[in-house]
């Protein structure tokens, strides 16, 4: 089972200083700043996954590479331009035309032409077909006529293995040297396995199930079951945008050998609460806003709301009771009442103290021995500008590779 991570350009500053909060001023962000398979040893997933969109913009969207980066991909090649050449490990790039991007729109907003020279020009390993995402499922549709079922869905259906057998049509002409992979979208269990079946007769061995992320595990358990069913034995499976470890071992038996999630990652700095992982646990980050770097608070500086004087004194006060406490010359309970009064001043929208108590308590970032905890301890714990927040998210990738292989393992001790 291989963990493809969606790529946004979340690097990591390594001349960063925690104490002074300060960066080299020799700092060139893409020369010195680092990917996670460069800090996490060994990288914490089995590939990449670039997206046509992240990389060229979109409108609407906003472009996560800067013209100077875009351009240096497209000469360099992906290989090169993530460093992976330098590394000795080979680890697999994947390309998709982020469907998600233009879901709005009546058709996808590229041609085929356009997404296989962008496959092209990467040098990917792996390049998706173009689809167009169906936002809707009904289990029950399966049991009800096909006129039941949405126009839109079906278009939406019909035109993704449309554009599928045109982007092979032209993978075969062009003798592309990337392995091609198609979306399958449905409603239903049986309309995605329907999907399945046509794809595979027009020559497809591998196979992306898209449209999932929203959907509950038993739907797609479901959904799974019947396309396993239709599923050649030599096929291969790959859900975009779904993790859940849980069930990496049904994945596996209705035929799934891949999938893709920035879910890891992002939960450390987007989810309440989860914002640490542990192998069999997860923990709340511990707020403490920059007084100049967090919007919210500058926000309440400039209208008068919060003492900036003030605040700048609670918060120093925070991080230096939060670094003693992790040299053992702290109390719990100091920091917690040093973290609340900073709290109550800018008046933080959730009451934490249990949760900081319980992260406070178990002191995780001193048991795991990723590279980042070593090299960073209690600074990764803290919920805080982007040089803790993304090394935190690499913290958590490592460890969801290791739940993941846990988990696999149990199934099959050859896994």
């Amino acid at each position: 089972m291989q963990f493809y991570f969606p790529d946004s350009q979340d690097q990591v500053d390594p001349s960063f200083d925690f104490i002074k909060e300060q960066r080299s001023i020799y700092r060139v962000r893409q020369r010195d700043d680092r990917y996670a398979h460069e800090v996490i040893d060994p990288p914490p997933y089995d590939g990449l996954l670039i997206s046509k969109p992240i990389v060229d913009g979109l409108f609407g969207t906003t472009a996560k590479y800067t013209e100077a980066q875009r351009n240096r991909l497209y000469r360099q090649g992906a290989k090169r331009f993530f460093r992976l050449d330098q590394r000795g490990d080979y680890l697999k790039i994947m390309g998709d035309c982020g469907a998600f991007t233009y879901v709005r729109e009546d058709q996808p907003v590229y041609t085929v032409e356009e997404v296989l020279d962008f496959y092209d020009e990467c040098n990917l390993d792996l390049g998706i077909a173009m689809d167009h995402l169906i936002f809707g499922y009904d289990a029950e549709l399966d049991a009800k006529s096909a006129d039941d079922v949405p126009e839109e869905w079906k278009f939406r259906q019909s035109l993704t293995i449309e554009l599928a057998a045109e982007f092979l049509r032209l993978h075969r002409a062009r003798r592309c040297q990337f392995e091609p992979m198609a979306v399958a979208h449905g409603w239903s269990p049986l309309s995605y396995a329907r999907a399945v079946t046509q794809l595979q007769s027009i020559g497809y061995g591998r196979i992306a199930l898209g449209g999932m992320v929203p959907l509950k595990t038993p739907d797609i358990l479901k959904s799974l079951k019947e396309v396993s069913i239709a599923l050649d034995p030599t096929a291969q499976l790959h859900l975009l945008g779904i993790t859940r470890t849980a069930h990496v071992h049904d994945f596996a038996g209705f035929g799934v050998t891949s999938f893709d999630s920035t879910s890891p990652f992002r939960q450390a700095f987007k989810d309440e609460k989860d914002n640490y992982y542990t192998l069999d646990s997860s923990f709340v980050a511990l707020r403490i806003p920059q007084v100049d770097g967090n919007t919210r608070l500058r926000r309440q500086v400039t209208a008068g709301l919060v003492d900036q004087k003030l605040a700048r004194q609670l918060e120093r006060d925070c991080l230096s009771r939060l670094r003693n406490y992790d040299r053992g010359n702290e109390s719990v309970e100091s920091v917690l009442d040093a973290i609340c009064s900073y709290a109550e001043l800018f008046k933080a929208k959730k009451d934490w103290s249990a949760e900081y108590q319980r992260t406070l308590e178990a002191t995780p970032w001193k048991r795991c021995r990723c590279n980042v905890c070593r090299e960073i301890g209690v600074e990764v714990i803290i919920f805080r500008g982007a040089d803790r927040n993304r090394r935190r998210g690499f913290h958590n990738l490592a460890v969801f590779s290791e739940r993941l292989h846990r988990e696999l393992d149990r199934t099959d001790p050859r896994s």
